[in-house]
């Protein structure tokens, strides 16, 4: 018989004290087994002293793991080709987080299982697992911050002819019973700490950035901020359909709106990090973390189910006007692209939830059947190509012809001299039509 080492089985040739971190791993990610008397290869050489072994590692889990996992684990001895084989078969267990207790609960003495290997667990993580495990929402703890101030979020109320006074905090859980400042009052401040940043790209890829910007405040000015910013970035296309003009945006107002919104509300803030926002010219990216919310699937979230982690937050977008309704986001945002052959895509990690909106008139140059280009001129190729698709940029330019980006702008300025062209939004976000 041989052993192959993966995410719920780890092979050792010997009982050492490590084992602790093994049993850690597997007791805070999904279980498994770990076979001592086996090394790397899988090939069963034994252990010479099974019952001194046994007795040593119940010892190890009795005195070197917190909280207890006794009831957890099981350690028993089997033969394999004639030889004793240590067993210990490891359930996933609900009191996450377990850690090595001459370590305490930091990322030195906490261990997940991450394919066939044991790695330390970020702050980050550990934080997660102990609010998670122990029914306390990250909205609900005392701030740690407990100056702050809420200018933007009455001006919110006002706008919306609501009242907001002292005594709606409490009402708001934005302060507790005892007068204390929550972490959705921080979310809701003008000091909140956590960030949205996005990155604008040339092109389809990161190689070339356009513009970045990192939005700051209230999670409610960061969001209007946001969306006012893409404004600068969506663009309009006009098709003819019969005697009609049709004016499409590059993205549905309603769809960039929600994926924000989601992004927003829905995030796990036990993470540090910032919402994540990419723009490139073919798509709009967002990536919040957290994962989904246990017990919760994407196919159930486009039925409509919903779950959030943060309700209390999730009440104050309602209360304002942000959202109309609970659990109808994502399903708006397919019906959004109905009449689009391109559709949004989703993908959730453990710990990360990301959307992607495909942009609804980008043009894909791959196929230049389209365009008549035996015997034309470079300038007669780009007057075909914006007869064709409406409108034309120094990226296509570069494609289109084959040419480096100073030749590309060359041409493109020769054509706004001669008034062929005509230039549109300045910046980096600039396009040329036929004038």
């Amino acid at each position: 018989m041989k052993f192959i080492e993966n995410e719920y089985c780890e092979l050792k040739m010997m009982l050492t004290k490590d084992i602790k971190k093994e049993i850690i791993a597997f007791a805070n990610t999904n279980g498994g087994k770990i076979y001592i008397g086996v090394d790397d290869d899988g090939n069963i050489i034994g252990i010479d002293n099974p019952d001194n072994d046994l007795q040593a590692l119940t010892g190890m889990i009795n005195e070197g793991v917190k909280p207890s996992l006794i009831e957890y684990t099981q350690i028993k001895i089997e033969r394999y080709d004639n030889k004793n084989v240590l067993i210990i078969e490891i359930q996933s267990s609900p009191n996450k987080p377990h850690y090595l207790a001459d370590k305490g609960l930091k990322s030195s003495g906490v261990y997940l299982r991450h394919g066939s290997s044991s790695i330390q667990a970020s702050d980050e993580i550990i934080k997660k697992m102990i609010f998670e495990h122990t029914g306390l929402r990250f909205e609900e703890m005392i701030s740690k911050n407990q100056e702050l101030t809420f200018e933007y979020l009455e001006k919110k109320f006002k706008d919306n002819n609501l009242s907001f006074d002292k005594n709606k905090y409490k009402i708001l859980n934005i302060i507790n019973e005892e007068n204390k400042y929550t972490n959705l009052g921080l979310l809701l401040s003008d000091q909140c700490s956590y960030t949205i940043k996005c990155a604008i790209f040339n092109g389809t890829n990161k190689i070339e950035f356009r513009d970045r910007k990192e939005f700051t405040g209230s999670v409610l000015k960061q969001v209007d901020d946001l969306f006012q910013y893409f404004e600068l970035f969506n663009k309009i296309s006009g098709k003819i359909v019969g005697l009609k003009r049709i004016d499409i945006k590059d993205y549905p107002d309603y769809s960039l709106r929600e994926a924000l919104l989601n992004a927003v509300i829905h995030r796990s803030y036990y993470f540090n990090s910032s919402i994540m926002v990419t723009l490139y010219d073919d798509k709009f990216e967002i990536v919040s973390m957290g994962g989904l919310i246990d017990g919760i699937t994407i196919k159930e979230i486009f039925k409509g189910i919903s779950s959030s982690r943060n309700p209390n937050l999730a009440n104050i977008f309602y209360r304002l006007g942000y959202v109309e309704s609970f659990g109808t986001g994502v399903g708006r945002i397919l019906d959004s692209y109905e009449h689009c052959d391109k559709k949004p895509s989703f993908d959730a990690t453990e710990n990360t939830f990301s959307i992607t909106l495909p942009n609804m008139n980008y043009q894909e140059i791959t196929d230049k059947s389209n365009i008549v280009i035996q015997n034309l001129s470079q300038e007669d190729i780009i007057i075909n190509y914006i007869k064709e698709y409406n409108k034309i940029n120094r990226n296509i330019v570069e494609k289109l012809l084959n040419v480096s980006k100073t030749r590309a702008y060359k041409i493109l300025n020769k054509m706004l001299e001669k008034n062929i062209l005509k230039k549109e939004d300045n910046g980096k976000n600039t396009y040329y039509v036929l004038k």
